[in-house]
């Protein structure tokens, strides 16, 4: 690989995990709105130290739901896994053997974008701990409930 198809490749790695790191947010999000759960979305949340601190950090983007308590656990367990249909198209570019076959950008962009299709240790958490947030919602969102301030 010569110079410049590696600045190619390096590139093309790069904006692909931007966008896919956006469209793994957004596949929560899809879900959430799906589900009728009100949620917020946060970008580069809680930043400082410049250019290279804001880049370092994590995380990048984060999904918020606000359930009120009474939706179903499935709601936000498929939210939390929804990232993994990320793969799908990935995938078809592996099992027609162009992403490993073909030129090395197509299985740069392939690398990034099943990166990002991969879920979170929070998504996992939210994914099977899903009624226990819902719980915890309910008595905070919960006039009647006996928290005292």
């Amino acid at each position: 690989m010569i110079g410049t198809e590696l600045l190619v490749v390096c590139v093309v790695l790069a904006v692909t995990l931007a966008f896919g790191l956006l469209a793994h947010e957004w596949a929560h999000t899809f879900v959430l709105r799906f589900g009728a759960v009100e949620y917020t979305i946060s970008y580069l949340p809680n930043r400082g130290g410049g250019l290279l601190g804001s880049l370092r950090s994590r995380p990048w983007a984060v999904v918020r739901p606000h359930p009120t308590g009474t939706e179903p656990p499935w709601i936000l367990r498929a939210a939390a896994l929804a990232p993994l249909a990320l793969a799908v198209p990935a995938l078809g570019l592996v099992a027609t053997g162009y992403a490993t076959e073909g030129p090395p950008v197509v299985t740069a962009a392939t690398v990034g974008w099943l990166a990002c299709a991969i879920p979170s240790p929070r998504d996992f958490s939210v994914a099977f701990h899903a009624h226990r947030a819902l719980r915890d919602s309910l008595e905070e969102y919960d006039p009647r409930s006996s928290r005292t301030d």
